[in-house]
C-alpha cells in the first residue's frame, strides 16, 4: 500500500483508549465500587446507550441540551446517545414498574456521552457508576446515599475527602427572599451559581447581572447567602442559620430536611467532619428538587466532584402522571482514576496473571502449560511466556507486568524438569520444586 493511502491512526477529541494498566485499575475500581453497593442491597440493571430524542431531551440544563449527540438512525428515527443514567432510569421504572418491588435500589454502569470540552479529567466519553433509591420520600434514602458515597471512597483507600450537601429548597428560598420568584430565572440563578468553584464568585456575579439584569446590592446579597459554608458537622451549625427558616417556607422545608438527614447520620461511625453542608451546590441538572451532594477529594480540589446527585421527585412526569420520587448519585470513575493516578493508589500492575511460567528450552513447553494448567485449577491465575527466550528478557517482561512470581523450567543433570520459583518482589529463590510445595510457596 502506498505510504500516502495509510491512514494515520488517532482518537478523537474527548474520547480515548486505555492501556491494560489502566484498564485493569479501573475493572478493579468497579468491582470495588459494586461490592460496596451490593452490601446495601442495590441491584444490577442495564438500558441502552441510545433513546429516543423525545425521552432525553429538556431533561438537562441547556448546556447539556447543546452536549447531546443526537442523530438519525438507519430507520430514520430521531435519537440520542444517553448524556447520563438518571433519566434513561425514569423510563426505565415507568416501563416496568409492574414488575420491580418499591421502594427500588438499583445501581449501573455505563458510559455516558456529553459534547462539553475536554480537559483533565473530562472527557465526551466517559463511566458513570449509579445508585439510586425509587419510591420513597423518607429522608433516611438520603442518609443512606451519603452512607454509600462514604463507604465507596474509604474502600477504595482515598482517606481525605469531603461530601457537600446543599438543598434545592434552600437555593430557591434565597432566590424568592430576593425577589427572584420566577421559575425559569431560578432556574438560571442556579445555573451560573454552580460554576462558582469554576469561575469565582466575581465572575459570577458578572454573569448574574448580564444573563437576569439583577441589581448590584441584589447580587451582592445573593452571593453572601450562598456562601454560607459549614465548617464542621455540628448542631451548632444549624443553630447559626435558623434566622433563615423565618424567611419563607421553601427555606424552612430545606433547612429542616438536611437537620433530619443528619440527625440518622451522627450515630453511624463515620467520621463527622466529611459531610458538610455548602449552599453553593447547585447542581446543573434541572430535574433535582430535594438534596443535593459533591463530593470533592481534599488534596485534589481542582479536579472537581467524583461524586454527584441528589433527590428528584418529578422526573417520572415525564413519562407517567404517577409520581415517583427518587434519589441517588453518580461515581465519576474517569476522573476518580485520574484521582487515584495522583494519590499514588493507582495499583501497578497490568496483568491479571500472578505467576508467569518461563522455558528455558522449546521442549520444555509440554511440561510448561501442564503446570500452568495445574495453578490454574488451583485458583492462581497464570500465563506461560511463548517463547524459549534469554531468561533476562523473561523477567523483565514479568517485572514490567507486575506478575508477583516466576516460575522457571530448566534442566539439572539429575532431573529431567527442573523448577524454580522466583519471588519478584523480593527476589527470593526456591529451588527444585514440587508442584504441591510450588502452590504452598505461591499462596503464602
Amino acid at each position: 500500500m502506498a505510504e500516502d493511502s495509510l491512514i494515520v491512526p488517532r482518537t478523537l477529541s474527548g474520547f480515548r483508549d486505555r492501556l491494560p494498566k489502566e484498564a485493569m485499575a479501573k475493572e478493579k475500581l468497579i468491582e470495588c465500587l459494586i461490592g460496596v453497593f451490593e452490601s446495601f442491597g442495590f441491584v444490577p440493571i442495564e438500558t441502552p446507550h441510545l433513546e429516543y430524542a423525545d425521552i432525553l431531551i429538556k431533561q438537562g440544563s441547556e448546556e447539556i441540551q447543546k452536549e447531546l449527540y443526537r442523530f438519525k438512525d438507519h430507520g430514520g428515527r430521531d435519537v440520542v446517545l444517553r448524556f447520563d443514567q438518571t433519566v434513561p432510569l425514569a423510563r426505565f421504572i415507568t416501563q416496568y414498574k409492574n414488575e420491580l418491588d418499591l421502594p427500588f435500589k438499583r445501581f449501573a454502569v455505563g458510559n455516558v456521552f456529553r459534547g462539553e470540552r475536554a480537559q483533565k479529567g473530562r472527557y465526551r466519553e466517559f463511566t458513570q457508576c449509579d445508585f439510586d433509591f425509587i419510591g420513597s420520600d423518607s429522608i433516611a434514602c438520603d442518609a443512606e446515599i451519603i452512607q454509600v458515597i462514604y463507604t465507596s471512597l474509604a474502600k477504595l483507600g482515598i482517606e481525605e475527602f469531603t461530601i457537600w450537601v446543599n438543598h434545592r429548597s434552600i437555593l430557591n428560598g434565597i432566590c424568592n427572599h430576593f425577589g427572584i420568584i420566577e421559575q425559569k430565572a431560578i432556574q438560571n440563578v442556579l445555573r451560573i451559581i454552580d460554576k462558582i468553584d469554576k469561575i469565582g464568585a466575581q465572575a459570577v456575579g458578572d454573569e448574574l447581572s448580564e444573563t437576569l439584569g439583577l441589581q448590584k446590592h441584589i447580587i451582592t446579597a445573593l452571593l453572601e447567602a450562598i456562601s454560607i459554608k459549614q465548617v464542621e458537622a455540628s448542631d451548632e451549625f444549624f443553630k447559626s442559620i435558623a434566622y433563615m427558616k423565618k424567611w419563607n417556607q421553601e427555606l424552612d422545608i430545606g433547612i429542616s430536611e438536611l437537620e433530619e438527614m443528619f440527625e440518622i447520620l451522627k450515630d453511624l461511625e463515620m467520621d463527622k467532619s466529611v459531610y458538610r453542608v455548602n449552599f453553593s451546590i447547585a447542581r446543573g441538572l434541572g430535574y433535582y428538587t430535594g438534596i443535593v451532594y459533591e463530593t470533592t477529594l481534599n488534596r485534589l480540589k481542582t479536579l472537581g466532584s467524583v461524586c454527584s446527585g441528589g433527590r428528584y421527585d418529578n422526573l417520572t412526569r415525564t413519562f407517567s402522571n404517577e409520581r415517583l420520587s427518587g434519589v441517588g448519585a453518580s461515581i465519576g470513575l474517569d476522573r476518580l482514576l485520574v484521582a487515584l493516578g495522583e494519590l499514588g493508589i493507582l495499583e501497578g500492575r497490568s496483568t491479571s496473571a500472578r505467576v508467569l511460567v518461563v522455558c528455558m528450552e522449546k521442549r520444555f513447553f509440554p511440561y510448561a502449560h501442564k503446570i500452568a494448567q495445574s495453578l490454574r485449577s488451583s485458583g492462581i491465575y497464570t500465563e506461560v511466556y511463548p517463547q524459549a527466550a534469554k531468561l533476562k528478557k523473561q523477567l523483565s517482561y514479568a517485572d514490567n507486568k507486575g506478575h508477583e512470581y516466576c516460575l522457571i523450567i530448566g534442566e539439572s543433570e539429575f532431573e529431567t524438569h527442573t523448577m524454580t520459583l522466583k519471588n519478584m518482589t523480593t527476589g527470593i529463590q526456591f529451588e527444585s520444586l514440587s508442584l504441591l510445595k510450588t502452590l504452598e510457596i505461591v499462596e503464602v
